[in-house]
């Protein structure tokens, strides 16, 4: 490197000071975590694991809690407002989110995390059709969910970047381990004994992938209350099929699926988690990983009484 007389006239003194302060500059950034909102505990989940000790992530719909019913508060406007990053699912799943953010001023950027995604369709009892939200399901998906939230997260602060990046692939690669092991494991079911009765349809994805029929007695959304009609259908198909696996959702209403086995003369299964992770003090799902290991254990278990 050529010798510059201008850069030996600087004061050694000044330009470690210098340095000093840059790096204590950095630090102080780094010490202050990102405060990103997500809209669901799974989805939060996904955000503290690719952005790591960088963000502080606010889960608007927590564990155990059901996203489809979901009424914003407003201390949840004023959560929203006081982040830098808003991260939601897409999809429908949602549908009170631009309402939140429109009541809150929230001027900041709102991540799609299913951005990219093919998403299901599926057609209620009037013929309509929609799109099926639970993408999430689908360890596949969640891929794209993780490269999409790293993206986000390096546009709120662009000097983790690196890391964020760094994460999510680390991440992927359980993802595929996690996939590797569900299929080896699914594969173990003979194909006439893959069918499921869970409370709503939330595992769309999850069989479409693993080559697994669920049924449910509600559509898409807990809101939507199955007809009297549907319920009979249902037990038929139950008992003609000897479907003995047969389980309640840790977010819905035990009632309808409970009645509904005990008609049909089937025994239920474990709780599977579907729509959102377990509380702390219940850990048999509190991540993502924990979720899709114990519903997978408890899906085969399960299917092998048919």
């Amino acid at each position: 490197m050529p010798h510059d007389p201008a850069f030996a006239t600087f004061p050694r003194r000044f330009l470690l000071a210098t340095a000093t302060a840059l790096t204590l500059l950095g630090s102080a950034h780094a010490d202050t975590p990102l405060p990103v909102t997500a809209s669901f505990s799974i989805l939060g989940d996904l955000v503290r694991v690719v952005g790591g000790e960088r963000v502080a992530v606010t889960s608007l719909v927590g564990p155990n809690e059901d996203a489809h019913v979901f009424e914003p508060t407003p201390g949840h406007a004023k959560t929203v407002l006081a982040n830098k990053l808003l991260v939601t699912n897409g999809l429908g799943f949602e549908p009170w989110a631009h309402k939140l953010v429109k009541s809150a001023g929230y001027r900041g950027p709102v991540l799609v995390a299913s951005k990219g995604v093919r998403p299901r369709s599926l057609a209620d009892e009037h013929g309509h059709t929609e799109a099926d939200p639970h993408a999430w399901q689908n360890p596949q998906n969640v891929i794209l969910y993780v490269r999409n939230i790293a993206t986000g997260l390096a546009h709120a602060d662009p000097a983790g970047a690196g890391s964020y990046q760094a994460n999510a692939e680390a991440y992927v690669k359980e993802l595929q381990a996690l996939d590797t092991w569900a299929q080896a494991q699914i594969a173990s079911i003979p194909a006439a004994k893959r069918k499921v009765i869970t409370s709503h349809d939330a595992f769309g994805y999850f069989g479409a992938h693993y080559g697994i029929q669920f049924l449910a007695p509600q559509g898409i959304s807990t809101e939507a209350e199955p007809s009297a009609k549907q319920v009979a259908q249902l037990i038929r198909q139950i008992q003609r099929e000897k479907i003995r696996a047969v389980f309640l959702e840790n977010m819905g209403s035990p009632k309808l699926i409970a009645q509904l086995s005990k008609d049909a003369g089937a025994t239920l299964g474990p709780t599977l988690y579907a729509d959102a992770l377990s509380a702390a003090d219940q850990p048999d799902a509190t991540t993502y990983l924990q979720m899709m290991r114990y519903n997978v254990t408890h899906l085969v278990t399960g299917m092998r009484l048919n």
